[in-house]
């Protein structure tokens, strides 16, 4: 069976930004002094990827009760990939940005690399303008300490997203 491993590799990125998205949505802490303009301008373009994100993946069951399906298999080794790689930058600093981790995840992956550019499924991530996001979380924010976190954040993405490109799935 022939594989698309660019598309398998792009929905395991995507559901990896779901879990991420949803593992703070709920999450009314602030660890950081940001303006509520920028906090609220955050939390829609979450929600509104994440919807996104919603109508190309399946749902989390479906991944579950078809895991051995040789598809399914290649999108949770490469979904796995990516958690251990970004595991292990955060366990030697934990301190991290969700919001900006997803973000340059999805930035390197759509527009750095240029995936996925011709296929009309994923139009929104590759149209999706990354520099405003980029804009609001490292230039107008005025806290050094978390624009330092995005910063590493993005750091972290590249790493992970270019040894990602690099994976092999046989």
């Amino acid at each position: 069976m022939i594989l698309n491993l660019s598309k398998i590799k792009t929905e395991a990125l995507l559901l990896f930004c779901k879990d991420l998205i949803l593992s703070y949505k709920d999450n009314e802490a602030k660890l950081f002094d940001v303006p509520t303009h920028i906090d609220k301008y955050i939390t829609s373009i979450s929600e509104d990827i994440l919807k996104q994100i919603k109508t190309v993946t399946f749902e989390n069951e479906h991944y579950i009760n078809n895991k051995n399906h040789y598809r399914i298999k290649a999108v949770l080794r490469s979904y796995n990939y990516i958690n251990s790689e970004i595991s292990n930058y955060l366990a030697k600093d934990s301190t991290f940005n969700p919001a900006m981790l997803y973000l340059a995840l999805l930035a390197v992956w759509f527009k750095e690399l240029d995936k996925e550019k011709n296929s009309k499924e994923f139009i929104y991530f590759t149209l999706f303008p990354y520099s405003n996001m980029y804009d609001k979380l490292l230039l107008e924010v005025k806290n050094d300490e978390f624009k330092k976190i995005n910063i590493k954040m993005m750091d972290i993405a590249e790493n992970v997203i270019f040894n990602y490109d690099r994976l092999s799935l046989k």
